[in-house]
């Protein structure tokens, strides 16, 4: 099971003084050094972290893969097609949120996410959608002809208890689901070093993409060791 980083809140952390440092590339550079198999970043609209030339600086430098997630708009298909990165993961947004909340409506929506992901694949980017973990979301990803999904488990990060276990038992169908109907599966969102154990051992997650976690873990042991950690942890349950 391989570990995306997000590096988001590197960039929070420059944005909120407006200075050049910490280094989103350094970040970069440095968490692949320590086991990243990819680089998840997130171009908002609202550009609250990572900013344009983040993507064109970081794409060159990447010895992994950039996984760029991005609203499914077209002023953020027009960054994509240009920054070219190996795979675009489409996400919902709301300027008023804090971070992402929920899934994308891909029933709702289906013909404009269905546009830009078309557009994106025909230039030769791979395509993700980030969604619930429903089989209606699934079969209109299906039916969307995308090579990849991935499942929000923020539920299963906030919720406890049943509820907790309830929101499990649904991933873990909704990635069995997925999986023979030939997806690769993805899953982030709310992963912290003491809930991504359930979600590890998971057969058939191919990716997970964590990012709030490992920086804050970062504060008191490194960003280095805060990526080993969660890559330690991952490996270990992902083949318990």
């Amino acid at each position: 099971m391989d570990l995306g980083v997000n590096i988001d809140h590197i960039a929070t952390i420059r944005q909120a003084r407006g200075t050049n440092y910490p280094s989103v590339l350094d970040a970069a550079t440095l968490a692949e050094q320590a086991g990243a198999d990819s680089i998840t970043l997130h171009l908002r609209e609202d550009r609250r972290h990572m900013q344009d030339k983040d993507l064109y600086e970081l794409k060159p430098l990447l010895k992994t893969k950039m996984n760029l997630e991005l609203a499914p708009v077209p002023e953020m298909l027009k960054i994509a097609l240009d920054v070219h990165p190996e795979d675009v993961c489409l996400v919902p947004e709301r300027r008023e949120e804090r971070t992402t909340e929920g899934g994308l409506d891909l029933i709702k929506k289906f013909h404009d996410i269905k546009k830009i992901s078309d557009d994106l694949t025909n230039a030769g980017i791979r395509v993700s959608l980030f969604i619930a973990p429903e089989i209606d979301q699934i079969d209109k990803a299906i039916e969307m002809q995308v090579p990849i999904i991935e499942l929000h488990t923020g539920n299963y990060a906030d919720f406890d208890g049943e509820l907790k276990n309830k929101e499990l038992k649904k991933i873990q169908q909704a990635v069995e689901y997925a999986k023979k109907a030939g997806l690769l599966v993805n899953a982030g969102h709310g992963l912290h070093y003491e809930n991504v154990q359930n979600i590890a051992k998971i057969d058939g997650i191919h990716e997970l993409n964590i990012g709030h976690a490992i920086v804050a873990k970062a504060l008191f042991i490194g960003w280095e060791n805060a990526v080993i950690e969660m890559k330690k942890i991952i490996k270990e349950y992902a083949q318990s």
